[in-house]
């Protein structure tokens, strides 16, 4: 009996963590851009950043996806410490929420919540409907999940032996605090193990006094998993906000444990119904804690900044910045921080196109070392994105997040590629330049630096399109690169009248200035690449000439030589 009795429990659990699994991804998938605006507007002082994440977590149920989104907005340097740990103290009031409701008896909703869900998901019409479908089914499990733990510890309520057991562990509540903590940590959800608690009170396998004292560590768990999952080792200023919660909850535990007695004893003669005698203590608890702390964030900010300074950042251009792996569970975070790794990689292009060209005019030798270093940066961050990407793949993604997956693939292999060319091309160039010690003709000169500025603003219209997916600015692009294929053609009629004229400069270089031109070209291919997919769903709109705005010239036509 008792091993059917912890097989049933397990899988209660097992249940409960799945539905709320479900809700916390269903919620991010349907909302989750939106909710990183809402928070990023709501933090002009400490009681706003608190209501917002006493808000965001009651709607995500994930105090811990609350504290990733927290510290990616302060790795980024987009919030201060203290509205960061205001943040958190609301987070723990939110996730006590969903304990409180769930302390009623509403298990006959469950059946209703999955019909909905399932309506939802199965026919909805649009991605966040069939989302908030998944928030429904979550809702429902987690309500079954409650009604089986509490048939399953039923039949166990008359056993002597299952009585002692419980009593010999719950005993003490230093042990008591400890075993809540452990459970929490490897639940990974405070909510799931109050929610067991709860059943546990309810029950009466445990007394009053020993289910607060499992709530209290249970707070103290969920502050554990942030610490050791939301932080970067590499960056010690990155373990400031987790550590600073767990503070918080450590104090406050060691504020309330010796009073735990008496606290049991008043609420019980006040609340009977000791299933709900526990949900209104834990939200007691994290609400005083939130009120205790409020006023001293700013020490403990001073604090935590002495005991964890910044870090001195070496200077490694090639390590990824923006590639935060506790991310990958919110695909639209992840997204972001693929983005934003790809935008730093397209900046290093952009400057190895600026170097290499003032390589060729001015005959530098020190920019083509520092174009070649640049170069294998931007190799290896290609690659930590192409990976960082496959590992997001693994998981769920709607239609949208994978189109973007691929896009940001896409725009980060040819910005590689147009690296490569740079580096193996246009710097072999340079060298060779530099080496038999040629000059351009004046006119020659210019027509290249034209033609580069040509490129140059190309890519950052490329930019543009990659972050927005502006369809008139993919346009753009692509007239541009008709534009740039007349230009060219213009350029090497002039380059061959100076041939015919025998101007020394002209017949020194013609292979370097042709070569120039014809690689330049195909770095214009790949920054166009980029409107393909922006465009793809209208694909007739870029192959109509009206569709596409006339370009304007590429540079003032150069007079003919005679």
């Amino acid at each position: 009996m008792g091993s059917m009795v912890l097989l049933d429990l397990m899988g209660g659990v097992a249940l409960l963590l799945w539905g709320l699994h479900m809700v916390h991804s269903g919620i991010l998938r349907a909302f989750g851009p939106d909710l990183r605006r809402f928070l990023g507007k709501a933090l002009a002082n400490r009681f706003s950043a608190l209501a917002a994440g006493l808000g965001l977590t009651a709607i995500l149920q994930s105090s811990t996806a609350t504290a990733l989104i927290t510290s990616s907005f302060a790795s980024e340097g987009l919030v201060g410490l203290v509205p960061a740990l205001a943040i958190m103290l609301g987070a723990n009031v939110g996730t006590t929420l969903i304990v409180q409701v769930l302390s009623f008896n509403i298990t006959a909703v469950a059946p209703v919540l999955f019909i909905i869900g399932l309506v939802a998901f199965r026919t909805g019409p649009r991605s966040r409907i069939k989302d908030l479908g998944r928030v429904s089914i979550g809702l429902g499990l987690m309500l079954l999940s409650l009604h089986i733990l509490l048939d399953s510890l039923a039949p166990a309520e008359a056993a002597p032996s299952v009585r002692v057991v419980l009593s010999a562990i719950t005993g003490d509540p230093v042990l008591c605090i400890l075993i809540g903590a452990l459970l929490t940590w490897i639940a990974h959800s405070s909510v799931a193990t109050v929610l067991l608690i709860m059943s546990l009170a309810y029950a009466h396998f445990v007394t009053p006094y020993a289910a607060l004292a499992l709530v209290l560590g249970a707070n103290v768990g969920s502050a554990i998993n942030p610490v050791f999952e939301g932080a970067r080792r590499d960056n010690p200023a990155s373990y400031r906000l987790p550590v600073g919660n767990l503070i918080n909850r450590v104090v406050g535990v060691l504020l309330v444990a010796p009073f735990l007695h008496p606290i049991a004893d008043l609420l019980t003669t006040w609340q009977p119904d000791l299933a709900r005698l526990t949900a209104e203590f834990h939200v007691a608890f994290n609400v005083a804690t939130a009120v205790l702390f409020i006023g001293v964030l700013d020490s403990m900010a001073r604090l935590l900044k002495k005991m964890l300074p910044d870090r001195v950042q070496e200077a490694d251009p090639s390590r990824p910045r923006y590639l935060d792996e506790t991310a990958l569970a919110t695909p639209s975070l992840a997204l972001a921080d693929a983005a934003r790794e790809t935008l730093r990689a397209g900046d290093m292009v952009e400057t190895m196109l600026r170097k290499v060209m003032m390589a060729l005019m001015t005959n530098d030798r020190t920019l083509v070392g520092e174009v070649s270093q640049m170069d294998n940066a931007v190799d290896k961050i290609d690659e930590a994105i192409k990976l960082y990407l496959t590992k997001l793949t693994r998981g769920s993604l709607d239609d949208r997040e994978g189109k973007r997956a691929l896009e940001i693939i896409s725009f980060a292999i040819n910005l590689e590629h147009i690296g490569d060319i740079v580096d193996k091309n246009l710097n072999e160039l340079a060298s060779k330049k530099i080496k038999r010690r040629f000059q351009f003709s004046t006119e020659g000169a210019e027509e290249l630096l034209s033609f580069h500025k040509s490129i140059m603003e190309s890519l950052r219209i490329a930019f543009g399109v990659f972050m927005s997916g502006d369809a008139g600015e993919a346009r753009k692009l692509l007239a541009e690169k008709a534009a740039l294929r007349a230009a060219e053609i213009a350029a090497t009629e002039r380059h061959l009248e100076r041939l015919r004229e025998g101007r020394p400069e002209s017949l020194e270089t013609t292979s370097l200035h042709l070569d120039v031109l014809r690689d330049l070209k195909r770095i214009h291919s790949h920054i166009c690449s980029v409107a393909y997919p922006v465009l793809d769903g209208q694909p007739e709109a870029y192959r109509r000439p009206e569709a596409i705005p006339a370009a304007a010239p590429i540079s003032s036509p150069l007079p003919r030589q005679t």
